[in-house]
């Protein structure tokens, strides 16, 4: 079997998703170590056999619903490669506007502590560590397994610039922050979407707090003023529907400037808000 018609053969396989195309041109790089441009530009080189069983399993596993992902053990995000488990909840596209969101307020140089709250892989706090080289980063994981992930992706992207904690939220941390951010679980435990697609497969805990979807939104609001500094920010990852609570609950805190910023879908997703004082 040749590459064309190993991709023919997985295409089939997969013609009831709408990524089965894609889905066949990176898990048939994947096995064979080259790009998706590599297997359209040698469509005649032959596949071994072993390469190609192993293509099949994988594309067997991807029919059951198996996230590309976790399959391939690595998903880019901030055009950093990240190693995915799992444990982890796989890096989304739209949580870059969150990292976007910091950037836009910490200055270049500042040496400011930023704290990521529930890193799960590392994304958000490796992103900002290779962006902002002056500040002293901070993480915090509950899981031991999502830990381990984070502390690998970041000893290969980001060697000794983040220090990580093992813990609930803010717990394990000590210190004032000038910057608080974190994509907490926001899916109410009853939705009927963490029943569907790649969902079904990532961690619960890092997608549902439980019946409560804003439940770690106000745990996270109120404990958040014991360790910012006076006019830092908050920063959250939220919903597509849940802009308006969001903001509710930091008000009510008595944050102030607090905004709801759009992703590319014009979806409400990121809110945040400053610690009231000068600074």
């Amino acid at each position: 079997m040749n590459i064309k018609h190993a991709l023919e053969e997985a295409r089939l396989a997969l013609e009831g998703s709408a990524t089965g195309r894609l889905d066949s041109e990176v898990l048939l790089g994947h096995v064979l170590c080259v790009s998706r441009a590599s297997l359209y530009a040698n469509p005649e080189t032959d596949v071994p056999a072993d390469k190609s069983d192993q293509f099949r399993k994988l594309v067997e596993r991807r029919q059951a619903g198996e996230p590309v992902a976790y399959l391939t053990g690595q998903r880019e995000f901030w055009s950093l490669a990240l190693k995915v488990t799992p444990s982890v909840l796989i890096p989304r596209p739209e949580t870059e506007l969150l990292v976007e969101a910091a950037l836009a307020r910490i200055p270049e140089t500042a040496p400011w502590r930023v704290a990521d709250l529930g890193t799960g892989s590392g994304a958000i706090a490796i992103a900002i560590a290779t962006m902002r080289k002056h500040c002293e980063i901070h993480a915090s994981e509950i899981s031991t397994a999502a830990l381990a992930v984070a502390m690998e992706n970041a000893a290969a992207i980001v060697p000794g610039r983040i220090q990580f904690h093992q813990g609930s939220w803010l717990s394990p941390l000590q210190g004032s922050f000038q910057f608080i951010i974190s994509n907490p679980p926001y899916v109410d435990l009853d939705d009927p979407h963490l029943q569907q697609g790649d969902v079904r497969f990532e961690p619960v805990t890092a997608l549902s707090p439980g019946h409560d979807g804003l439940a770690a939104f106000r745990q996270i609001t109120g404990e958040s003023l014991l360790l910012l500094s006076s006019g830092a920010w908050l920063a959250f990852e939220h919903g597509s529907g849940q802009g308006d609570s969001v903001r509710k609950i930091m008000e009510e805190k008595g944050y102030c400037d607090v905004e709801t910023l759009t992703d590319l879908a014009a979806e409400e997703r990121v809110t945040l808000g400053r610690k009231k004082g000068s600074g």
